[in-house]
């Protein structure tokens, strides 16, 4: 099911863009002691108890403000609250209750969404200051006093959100149901490809850019199985991601990849591969998806019997990254070569899931390390020991050494080279673990 949402919200310079930074575990919020510094949401991916959680950092909410800059923010904020499975509402101990506090706890309060009240800036251990009472006349339950520079009483705030979390033990879902995010940049013609499948106006379907906004599902059963369709928002360049509601569109559409079981990616044919089809392709490469690139609009190309052929070389060397994705050429308006997508779906999504025992994969690996020594430095050479595999989506394989510096990549690329060779692997990235082990053990 998807990750609870949990959006960071407050009025202008009360540090919420820091507890941000210090629930992420890294300084991906721009903070400045100018109120309006975090114009846009920015979001990531935490845990908290083994349950991971996305978490939205939203401008300041100034709700009289005339100011352009400042309603655009605020806006942000509402559109982060309105998806939000918990608010957390931060304020100032500094400063006390304002009148912009009251005026924010209350349009929390009217959403009808959990909100969990952090007081920061209570930087000092031990009994919490007396002025921390006050926050009592928000009317949002208990204040809870942190220090997000310091990272003080972040533990019992995180406790207290992640009783809000939806039940993780409720799948969206049966395990039969292969879930595919179709992803790109907008206009490339998700949602033309969804209705097509599911022969009906599934989705509305346009020509403007960023026609959907939010992840669609779509649930398919046919001769080849059941599938859950998830139509997404165009991803666009971070510079071209203007338009208020759309940022938003952004972070569901990374949200579908992590939700997905496969990845088709959309790259319309008229204008060929881009830097932002790279990004998108990167982002599902980074979470271990099983991908196939479907290039759509085939059927509006000028072609001879080597067409085909030249753009797919090209291809292979764009996604030079992703050397392990197959390639479709479709059409979804006309419905060409849709059919062969059902096809590759499950190839990838098997092979996103395959195990193979650890005698077959030291087999190859006997032979590989024959074939090829490993590298050695300085009068040491790698000894491969054995390799394993412990978890599949994506394939995983520790892989136990001597000396894991002389492990290089250019190694690891081999040994994986080899394996695909024997196990296919088709559409799914793989994972190298690589521990180190004395001799003597």
């Amino acid at each position: 099911m998807p990750l609870p949402l949990v959006a960071v919200v407050g009025r202008p310079n009360v540090g919420k863009s820091t507890l941000f930074n210090k629930l992420a575990g890294k300084r991906i919020s721009i903070v400045e002691d100018t109120p309006g510094v975090t114009r846009d949401r920015i979001y990531t991916k935490c845990e908290w108890r083994s349950r991971e959680f996305m978490v939205v950092d939203t401008g300041g909410i100034e709700p009289a403000s005339d100011d352009i800059i400042m309603s655009q923010m605020r806006r942000q904020a509402e559109l982060a609250i309105e998806r939000a499975d918990v608010i957390v509402l931060v304020t100032d101990i500094r400063c006390g209750v304002t009148a912009t506090d009251s005026e924010v706890a209350s349009i929390l309060l009217k959403s009808g969404k959990p909100v969990v009240l952090a007081v920061n800036k209570c930087d000092t251990i031990g009994e919490p200051p007396m002025e921390l009472y006050e926050f009592y006349n928000l009317g949002l339950g208990d204040p809870f006093p942190i220090s997000s520079q310091h990272g003080h009483g972040t533990g019992d705030l995180l406790d207290e959100v992640f009783k809000y979390f939806p039940d993780d033990k409720i799948a969206d879902y049966e395990d039969d149901y292969i879930k595919v995010a179709v992803i790109g940049k907008p206009n490339a013609g998700k949602s033309s490809l969804i209705n097509h499948i599911a022969g009906e106006e599934r989705v509305i379907v346009s020509n403007i850019a960023g026609t959907t906004r939010d992840a669609t599902d779509t649930i398919i059963e046919n001769e080849k199985g059941k599938f859950v369709f998830i139509d997404t928002a165009g991803i666009r360049k971070k510079s071209k991601v203007n338009e208020k509601i759309e940022h938003y569109s952004v972070l569901r559409a990374y949200m579908a990849v992590d939700r997905a079981d496969v990845c088709i990616i959309m790259i319309d044919a008229t204008e060929g591969f881009t830097e932002q089809d790279s990004k998108i392709a990167g982002y599902a490469h980074e979470q271990g998806k099983a991908s196939i690139v479907a290039v759509n609009k085939w059927d509006a190309i000028e072609k001879n019997d080597k067409t085909m052929q030249e753009f797919q070389t090209k291809l292979e060397n764009d996604f030079s990254f992703m050397s392990y994705v197959p390639f479709v050429f479709i059409s979804a308006k006309t419905g060409q070569r849709v059919n062969k997508l059902f096809e590759m779906i499950k190839l990838v999504n098997e092979h996103n899931s395959m195990r193979i025992s650890t005698g077959m994969l030291n087999d190859v690996l006997a032979y590989a390390t024959t074939r090829v020594q490993p590298p050695s430095d300085k009068g040491r050479r790698l000894k491969i020991y054995y390799m394993t595999q412990p978890s599949t989506k994506p394939p995983t394989f520790v892989t136990f050494v001597n000396r894991a510096d002389l492990f290089h990549f250019s190694y690891q690329r081999y040994l994986e080279n080899q394996i695909r060779g024997t196990f296919g692997l088709t559409g799914t990235p793989v994972k190298f673990i690589v521990r180190e082990r004395g001799e003597g053990k």
